[in-house]
C-alpha cells in the first residue's frame, strides 16, 4: 500500500488528484465546525448524553460529530446514502428506471440526476423535522418562522454541498467521492474512541496492567482488521468457457474466464439495515420522552437496544441480539436477490456461447448459479455478523462503548481497499499510455531518419 503511494506522487496527474482530494477533506472538516446559525448546540449534546443505542452511535460516526455539534454539516450524506439506496430499490421494480440503469451512460446519468434531487428531498424533509420537533424543545435560542427557514435552508444547503463534494472528488480526486466523504467522517471520530478506551482500560492502573490491557484492545482491533480484509478481498470464481466459432479463415472465442463472486456480495448494507430496523423504534420512543419503565413495551425496547446485548446481568435482553442476526442473514440475501440475477447471467451467458464446464446450459446453469450464491452469501452474512458481534460482546462484557464498530470498519476498509485499486489501475493506464507514446515517437523518428 504504502509503496503504491509513494509511486503515484512521482506521477504529475495522481499527485494533483491526491492534492485535490487532501484540499477537499479540509474543507469538509472546516465545515464540519462552523456552527449552524441560531442553534444551541449543547442542546443536542445533553439530549445525545441521555439517550442510549447503537443508532446514536450511527449518527456520530457518519456525520463525524457535525450532528452532536450541530454544524452545516449536521445532516451530513445520509440523505444521500438513502436515496442512493431507495433509487437502487426502485429500479427493480419499476421498468422506466430500469431501462435506464441498461441505457449506458446517458441512463446513468439520469438516474444519478434523479438520485440528487431525491436527496435534497430527504435533505429538507429531514431538516424541517429536527428544526419543528427539536426547535420547540430548545435546540433553537429563540424558536420563530424566520430562524426555522435559517436552519432548514442551513442544513438542506450542507448536504446538498456536501453531496457536490463528494462528485467532485469522483471526477476530480481519486476514489468514489461520497464514499470518501463518509471515511474521512469516521476517522475523525475514531482519535477520540481511542482516548475513550484509554481512559478506560489503561489509565490509573499499574504499569503491567496497563500495558497488558492496551496489547489485548490492540490485538482485538487487529484481529478484527484483518478479518474485514480478508472477508472484503475473498471471492468465489465461477469458471467460464467460451466455445469456439470458425467464420471463414478465422476462429473467434475459445477462451476461459471466471464469474468472480464476492464473499460479501451486499458490502455493508445488511448490517445498515438490520441495525436501522432494530433501532428506529428505540429512536422513535426517545423523540416521545417513552421507554421507560417495566412494561412489556419497555422490555422489548430494552431487548432491541444494542448496549444491554452480552449483559452478564441481564441475559435475557440478548434475545435481541439473536434477532438482529436473523435480519442480518435477510437482508444479505434479500440485497443480492435484486443486484445479482443468475437468470440474466446465463441467458447473457448462453447468447455469447459461454457455458459452465460440466453444466449445460440453461435451468442446470440457472439452478448451479443459485446455488453457489447462496453458499457464498450465507459465508459472506456470517462474517458481517461476526464482525458486528464483536463490539457488542465487549461492550456488554467489559462496557467498552466506541462509535468505531463493526460498520464502520467494514467501511473504513472497504473504501481504504477500493481507493488503493482505482490509484494503481490510473498508474496503469498511465504506464500503457506512455509506453505507446514511446513507442509512436520511435517509430516516427526512425522513419524520418531512414
Amino acid at each position: 500500500m504504502f509503496e503504491t503511494v509513494r509511486r503515484a506522487f512521482r506521477m504529475e496527474e495522481i499527485r494533483k488528484r491526491l492534492f485535490y482530494t487532501l484540499m477537499m477533506l479540509v474543507v469538509i472538516r472546516l465545515g464540519s465546525e462552523l456552527p449552524t446559525p441560531g442553534v444551541d448546540p449543547t442542546y443536542i449534546k445533553n439530549f445525545f448524553a441521555n439517550q442510549t443505542g447503537d443508532i446514536f452511535n450511527f449518527f456520530d460516526a457518519f456525520t463525524g460529530g457535525s450532528f452532536t455539534a450541530m454544524s452545516v454539516f449536521a445532516l451530513s450524506i445520509t440523505p444521500y446514502i438513502t436515496s442512493s439506496i431507495i433509487i437502487q430499490l426502485l429500479t427493480i421494480a419499476i421498468p422506466k428506471l430500469e431501462d435506464m440503469q441498461k441505457d449506458g451512460e446517458d441512463g446513468r446519468k439520469k438516474i444519478a440526476a434523479i438520485t440528487r434531487y431525491v436527496t435534497v428531498a430527504l435533505a429538507l424533509i429531514e431538516s424541517i423535522a429536527m428544526a419543528v420537533g427539536f426547535g420547540r424543545q430548545g435546540l433553537l435560542v429563540e424558536y420563530g418562522f424566520v430562524n426555522v427557514a435559517i436552519v432548514v435552508c442551513t442544513l438542506t444547503a450542507g448536504s446538498a454541498f456536501l453531496m457536490w463534494i463528494g462528485e467532485r472528488i469522483t471526477e476530480k480526486g481519486v476514489g468514489n467521492g461520497i464514499s470518501i466523504v463518509l471515511l474521512i467522517n469516521i476517522i475523525s471520530r475514531v482519535p477520540n474512541d481511542f482516548v475513550v478506551l484509554y481512559n478506560q482500560f489503561v489509565k490509573g492502573k499499574t504499569l503491567a496492567k496497563g500495558i497488558l490491557s492496551a496489547l489485548i484492545v490492540l490485538a482485538v482491533i487487529l484481529v478484527v482488521v484483518v478479518f474485514v480484509i480478508i472477508l472484503q478481498g475473498g471471492e468465489r470464481r465461477i469458471a467460464v468457457q467460451y466455445s469456439k466459432k470458425i467464420q471463414g479463415r478465422k476462429t473467434y472465442g475459445g477462451q476461459s474466464t471466471h464469474i468472480p463472486l464476492k464473499v460479501n456480495t451486499a458490502g455493508v448494507i445488511p448490517v445498515i439495515f438490520a441495525s436501522s430496523l432494530m433501532q428506529f423504534p428505540i429512536l422513535i420512543a426517545s423523540f416521545l420522552g417513552k421507554g421507560e419503565g417495566t412494561g412489556i413495551g419497555s422490555q422489548i425496547l430494552k431487548a432491541m437496544n444494542s448496549n444491554n446485548w452480552c449483559n452478564p446481568d441481564n441475559l435475557v435482553y440478548s434475545i435481541g441480539l439473536l434477532v438482529y442476526i436473523a435480519l442480518t442473514i435477510f437482508f444479505a440475501y434479500f440485497y443480492t436477490s435484486i443486484t445479482f440475477n443468475p437468470l440474466e447471467i446465463a441467458n447473457n451467458m448462453k447468447k455469447s456461447g459461454g457455458f459452465i464446464p460440466g453444466i449445460r446450459p440453461g435451468k442446470p446453469t440457472v439452478e448451479y448459479l443459485q446455488k453457489i450464491l447462496n453458499y457464498v452469501i450465507f459465508i459472506g452474512a456470517c462474517g458481517l455478523v461476526i464482525v458486528q458481534v464483536i463490539p457488542f460482546f465487549f461492550n456488554g462484557v467489559f462496557n467498552a462503548n466506541v462509535s468505531f464498530g463493526g460498520t464502520s470498519l467494514i467501511i473504513i476498509i472497504g473504501v481504504v481497499l477500493e481507493t488503493i485499486k482505482q490509484i494503481e489501475s490510473r498508474m496503469l493506464v498511465r504506464n500503457y499510455t506512455g509506453f505507446l507514446n514511446s513507442k509512436g515517437s520511435s517509430k516516427k523518428n526512425g522513419f524520418l531518419g531512414y
